[in-house]
């Protein structure tokens, strides 16, 4: 059984905690941890945009706090982020997501991440390297 504090990490395990242009993500669960996905609580700054591809991940996301939109760059479609909403990458979705406030949302990716991933200058992250 695996039990982790949010607070905890946020104030010890530094390792845990990815910071980038505009938002700050804390993960609690990562590859090592053996689940086949990853966990993490991402924090997005408000009247921040991003744009990402996750062409080597699915990601799926919950918000829990804030508003916001995405967009799918293939069809243009546009929908309301809001507390309650999911939305999932399920075709690798090249997006725009933006933060009219601070948006907190949970978010899970497959394959998991390890923690030292960065974004691409294409909004991706690099393929999970084989063991």
């Amino acid at each position: 059984m695996i039990v982790r504090d949010f607070n905890k990490i946020v104030d010890s395990e530094r390792d845990r905690v990815v910071s980038d242009a505009q938002w700050t993500s804390v993960r609690m669960l990562l590859a090592d941890d053996g689940m086949g996905f990853s966990f993490h609580i991402t924090f997005l700054e408000g009247g921040s945009e991003h744009t990402f591809e996750y062409k080597n991940h699915f990601e799926s996301v919950y918000c829990m706090k804030g508003k916001g939109s995405i967009t799918d760059l293939a069809t243009g479609e546009t929908h309301e982020i809001t507390p309650g909403v999911m939305y999932a990458l399920n075709e690798h979705d090249r997006h725009v997501l933006r933060a009219e406030e601070e948006l907190v949302m949970a978010c899970v990716f497959n394959p998991p991440v390890t923690g030292t991933e960065v974004h691409r200058e294409d909004g991706s992250y690099a393929a999970a390297e084989v063991a």
